[in-house]
């Protein structure tokens, strides 16, 4: 292993898919995976095969589709999980299974309802389980920062000799500050010396997962566990961008410590997550939020007009972040339009190229000028999703301030036209009503958000909804079009087909 190279986790699948609101189907699993790889990360935390069969075919099919990066389970210390795990990532060129059991006084007591020896006997027989169906085996001391340290030290050593070659010390609610994890990793360093990688994880609860993540580099980690955004439980994971770009950026701390992350497919990956998601990284977002290059003080202005750096530690460029530019419309060629895909790192078949293509035809018909911003949504819109079971056709909606609105809607529904009308409290309701009655399946609207994609009064709006369907927990749905209402109905229908696609 090279001693100054930091193996970048992801768990952007797995534990960033545990915020709120922020589930996946499999096909928006497998087409996050493919960016992870294409951004360069080393190892993809795909999922927790034991916790579902949607997870675990998430998993199984991420294995088979990624051949760079390394595959991995989570998995309890518990047999089931283990051999559910082993069998999730048996197709992957390069797997790892990732089992983990609490160690601190708290979580044995009150979660596991173990004494201290048991916890350690059952660590052991999991990580020999673990190795038995794969050679790369990591174990994590959950809630290691309040564990005792003498006690994490002999659960952890215990583990190395059973057969795990990665050991993870994770501030699984964000309790420690810097100079407490430097300590912490510092020992565990020590003690674990060259037989295994030691990793870290933290939360960011008190605001410093970040912070913490690059301490512990210093102390001797070399691995970080990390998501796209910082999303994740609670107040979410260390960002995967601001620990690349600061070890990046801050060469006089971190020489000659590297990562093998492809800067430019940062932002990217960002939007994608973001897109999938419905949860955009806050406007001051270090590094991917709309206004980490945005400068408004006239002092500031003036400063990087005669020099960059006098306000830029960092470049837009340097994370695939470039200026909207008008450089597509009405009347741009295919070789144009598939130019303007590859640079913006989008590799698509002719057959996507065609149909991405003419989405982008129709929607210059519709608005003036076309930016990149909006080819990216376009792009993602129509190949990132469940199967389209249902397809919006044609929107007729009134609203009336005295009254009630009305709306006619026909949708696609495989081979049939079906055509209904509702009435709601607004152009909203009477469209998802509309929905409803054409399905014949009730939804509850959780969230609804629109947002604009770029700039201009033609600018398409982006809408996402949280639905619930059968009281089966929130779906979430994306709909894109100039026309805010027909986006709308959009988003609704998407929500209505990733229920449909999860059910079948």
């Amino acid at each position: 292993m090279d001693k100054n190279k930091i193996i970048i986790f992801d768990t952007t699948l797995r534990d960033g898919e545990q915020s709120p609101g922020a589930s996946m189907n499999t096909d928006e699993k497998i087409h996050l995976a493919l960016q992870l790889e294409k951004l360069g990360v080393d190892v993809i935390e795909a999922g927790f095969a034991a916790a579902s069969p949607g997870d675990f075919d998430a998993i199984e099919k991420i294995a088979s589709a990624v051949s760079k990066a390394r595959v991995c389970s989570l998995a309890r210390a518990l047999e089931k999980d283990i051999k559910a795990a082993g069998e999730a990532i048996k197709g992957a060129k390069l797997g790892r299974i990732h089992t983990f059991i609490a160690t601190s006084p708290i979580h044995m007591e009150f979660k596991l309802k173990m004494q201290p020896q048991e916890v350690i006997k059952r660590a052991v027989e999991s990580v020999q389980y673990a190795k038995s169906l794969c050679d790369d085996v990591e174990f994590s001391c959950e809630d290691a920062c309040r564990s005792d340290m003498g006690f994490l030290k002999e659960i952890c050593d215990a583990a190395i000799n059973a057969g795990a070659s990665t050991i993870n010390i994770p501030d699984t609610v964000g309790y420690l500050y810097p100079d407490e994890i430097t300590a912490r990793i510092g020992e565990i360093v020590k003690l674990i010396g060259e037989r295994a990688v030691v990793s870290v994880h933290n939360h960011n609860d008190l605001g410093m997962a970040t912070v913490n993540s690059l301490a512990a580099i210093l102390a001797g980690a070399r691995q970080v566990e990390c998501t796209i955004n910082g999303i994740g439980e609670r107040a979410g994971n260390a960002a995967l961008e601001e620990i690349v770009m600061a070890i990046k950026t801050r060469k006089d701390k971190f020489a000659p410590l590297y990562t093998d992350i492809n800067l430019k497919e940062i932002y990217p990956s960002s939007r994608l997550v973001a897109s999938i998601t419905g949860i955009e990284p806050q406007p001051n977002k270090a590094i991917v939020g709309k206004n980490a290059f945005a400068h408004e003080s006239g002092i500031h202005q003036d400063g990087v007009l005669k020099h960059k750096e006098t306000y830029e530690i960092m470049h837009a460029e340097d994370i695939g972040l470039d200026k909207n530019s008008l450089v597509l419309g009405k009347h741009s060629g295919r070789h144009a339009f598939k130019d303007k895909l590859v640079s913006l790192g989008y590799e698509l078949s002719n057959e996507q190229i065609e149909i991405a293509f003419n989405k982008f035809k129709a929607l210059a018909d519709s608005k003036k000028d076309v930016f990149d911003e909006d080819i990216r949504e376009l792009v993602n819109d129509e190949f990132v999703g469940a199967e389209k079971t249902y397809e919006v056709l044609v929107l007729s909606s009134n609203s009336c301030n005295k009254g009630h609105a009305s709306t006619a809607l026909t949708l696609r529904y495989k081979d049939e036209i079906l055509s209904d009308s509702a009435l709601g409290n607004g152009g909203v309701d009477a469209i998802f009503k509309a929905i409803d009655r054409i399905s014949g399946i009730s939804g509850s609207l959780k969230d609804y958000q629109v947002k604009a994609v770029s700039q201009g009064k033609d600018a398409l709006a982006k809408v996402t909804v949280k639905v619930e369907f059968a009281g089966e927990g929130a779906i979430i749905g994306r709909g894109l079009d100039v026309d805010t209402m027909l986006a709308s109905a959009k988003a609704y229908v998407a929500a209505l087909n990733t229920y449909l696609d999860a059910k079948h």
